[in-house]
């Protein structure tokens, strides 16, 4: 049986580039889940594009699924982001919901910074691992968007909503 083809929320105009990502921030005895694909220069939350006819929380549940093998649970919407950056070329326009999210507590775990998961999603490899989740720990990395290093410390209440600009990645 064939696999339907995937719809995407990206596009592409004239050297412009949309993009719809959720994302999830995983928290842990102080310490964030951060992951990258191995070509590129920075870090990011987990995550990945949303897809036609799937709400955001489903996204992230199906991401999660497919790059950790897991099943997570969903809590608050913490911010809503509306981010603009330059990379590979590209101008990005990307919106993206950024989640609370719990993980199994047999998820591994590691406070020395080593790659705690690694996989191959389509011709990229990603690695995970945790970090710190203090202002100092996340400014010290490449991390867009990089507003987060300011606010993790004290998450907002409600749902923010972002306008940011990340430059050039």
């Amino acid at each position: 049986m064939t696999q339907p083809t995937r719809r995407t929320i990206r596009f592409n105009d004239e050297g412009r580039r949309f993009n719809a990502r959720v994302a999830g921030l995983a928290l842990r005895d102080g310490q964030l889940l951060i992951h990258r694909a191995v070509h590129e220069p920075f870090w990011t939350i987990p995550g990945g594009t949303a897809e036609l006819g799937e709400d955001s929380r489903a996204t992230l549940v199906r991401e999660m699924r497919e790059e950790l093998g897991i099943e997570v649970s969903v809590g608050r919407l913490v911010f809503l982001v509306e981010n603009f950056f330059d990379f590979e070329g590209r101008a990005w326009h990307e919106i993206g919901w950024y989640y609370l999210m719990d993980l199994p507590h047999d998820f591994p775990f590691s406070t020395d910074g080593r790659i705690i998961h690694e996989i191959v999603d389509g011709k990229n490899r990603l690695e995970f691992k945790w970090v710190s989740a203090t202002r100092d720990s996340l400014a010290a990395l490449p991390l867009p968007p990089v507003f987060l290093a300011d606010r993790i410390e004290v998450l907002p209440d409600t749902t923010e909503h972002v306008v940011w600009d990340d430059g050039v990645l």
